[in-house]
């Protein structure tokens, strides 16, 4: 089983018609399920993810400067 690390949570909203009836609906957080460097597996959102591989990039270029 994964761990959750994210705190994330639903956005909510109106839906809007034609007419301007409004309703409720939520916009979910992406979340995927990542297996670390280290073997272990957590679930993230998108975003997160996306930011990890960014600051993993960074060490490594700054390792090799």
């Amino acid at each position: 089983m994964a761990k959750k690390l994210s705190e994330r949570k639903s956005l909510f909203g109106n839906r809007r018609s034609h007419s301007l009836r409004a309703t409720r609906h939520a916009q979910k957080p992406n979340f995927q399920k990542v297996t670390l460097e280290n073997g272990e597996k957590v679930v993230l959102t998108t975003r997160e993810i996306r930011t990890l591989k960014k600051a993993s990039k960074q060490v490594n270029t700054e390792i090799a400067a």
